[in-house]
């Protein structure tokens, strides 16, 4: 969904790091200083239900090489007191494909799949709608439908994705 700019010069499979495992997740860790982990990452779910991790501020389309994803956002993490790796927080804020709400489970089946513990959902949710009008991509904020640009009500059910 973002600008067109970001799909040319994309890596083949995306830029993100694919984490289909516990040992790939802790390969992954080990390339990183002791604080980085806690910073927030960007990360992908492929249409293949495999987690993808990039450096935060890289772009979730440059992560998944332009391919389609079940969920987008950005995760950290934290390390317990016994050396386990789990998720501290996990939203659905990508512009790139403006993900539902409704991908958690795309998500917790991913971070299950590598063995990270996670809450039941997203720390925080961002609620995208396209415009039926205008066209353009909103995030809805304090239950307001209501379009940014042209002032059109925006539908309660996800739309961004055309072909959904």
């Amino acid at each position: 969904m973002g600008p067109v700019d970001l799909s040319t010069g994309l890596l083949p499979g995306g830029s993100g790091r694919r984490i289909g495992s516990a040992d790939d997740f802790d390969g992954w860790v080990a390339e990183r200083s002791v604080a980085d982990p806690a910073e927030p990452f960007t990360f992908v779910v492929g249409t293949d239900g495999v987690l993808r991790l990039a450096p935060r501020r890289s772009e979730h389309v440059a992560c998944a090489g332009g391919e389609p994803v079940l969920s987008a956002g950005e995760i950290a993490f934290s390390r317990e007191a016994g050396g386990r790796w789990v998720t501290d927080h996990v939203s659905n804020h990508s512009t790139g494909y403006c993900p539902d709400t409704s991908s958690w489970p795309a998500v917790a089946r991913a971070l299950d799949q590598v063995g990270l513990e996670h809450l039941s959902g997203f720390t925080h949710e961002v609620v995208f709608r396209r415009c039926p009008g205008c066209r353009e991509h909103n995030v809805v904020r304090e239950d307001h439908f209501v379009c940014v640009f042209c002032g059109g009500d925006l539908p309660e059910v996800w739309n961004v994705d055309p072909s959904a």
